[in-house]
Formats: C-alpha cells, structure tokens, sequence
C-alpha cells in the first residue's frame, strides 16, 4: 500500500488548506483533525493507512469494533459519545468487549475518536 499524508494540500477552501491523504494514486481530503472529509471515500485500504497515520496496527479485534461502528452510523445517522459508545458495544458484544478497558487497548488515548477516524466517520460529539 502506497500511501503519503500531505499536511499542506492543493485543494483550499476559502483562504484554508486542507490536509489530504495521497494513497494509491487517489488524494482524499481530511479535516484539520485527521477525519476523512467524505465518508464515500472510505474502504479498508483507508482504513489501514489512517489507522498507521495514528500508529495503529489493526487487528480482528479492532475490524470487529470498525464495522459494528459503521453499521451503528449507518442504522442511526449518528454517533454516539463515549459512553454510549461502550454500552452500545458491552449490548452487540457482551461485557468482555464492552468495556472501556478492552477498547482503550484497542485504541489508546479516546477510543470512540480513533474508532471513528479509522471507519471512515465524522468526529464525534465530544471529542476535542
């Protein structure tokens, strides 16, 4: 996988530039914050370089969280926050996977945020 983050882009939006993700020959715009700009130009070679991007090497078990998350975006046109976030996974998984520590292993620092970034979603209501 080719893939280059250019945090100086072409494309500009008023007087800003926005960052973009070069990968396989496609130039994906990202917000200031890392998310992809257009959730249609999400697959899973995405995935895998924003998930490198943010030091994460994936797994089945962040696949498993990545596309529950998805399908929860898809069924509700939202996402949930932090907490809503565990108790939707602890309710699909049980409470092996549907606790803050096991997803915090899976995604340090702000699971939710990185979970997010990585599917392809907007950030999340609360997430600095």
């Amino acid at each position: 996988m080719a893939w280059k983050w250019t945090p100086t882009a072409t494309k500009t939006m008023g007087p800003e530039v926005l960052p973009t993700l070069e990968l396989n020959g496609r130039s994906l715009e990202l917000t200031d914050s890392g998310f992809l700009s257009d959730t249609s130009d999400w697959d899973e070679t995405v995935a895998e370089a924003l998930a490198m991007r943010s030091q994460i090497r994936l797994t089945a078990a962040h696949w498993e969280i990545i596309r529950f998350l998805r399908d929860y975006y898809c069924k509700f046109q939202h996402l949930p926050n932090a907490r809503m976030f565990v108790k939707a996974v602890q309710k699909q998984f049980g409470e092996a996977k549907g606790n803050s520590r096991y997803l915090h292993k899976l995604f340090p620092e702000s699971a939710v945020r990185y979970a997010c970034l990585i599917a392809g979603l907007p950030k999340p209501p609360g997430c600095l």
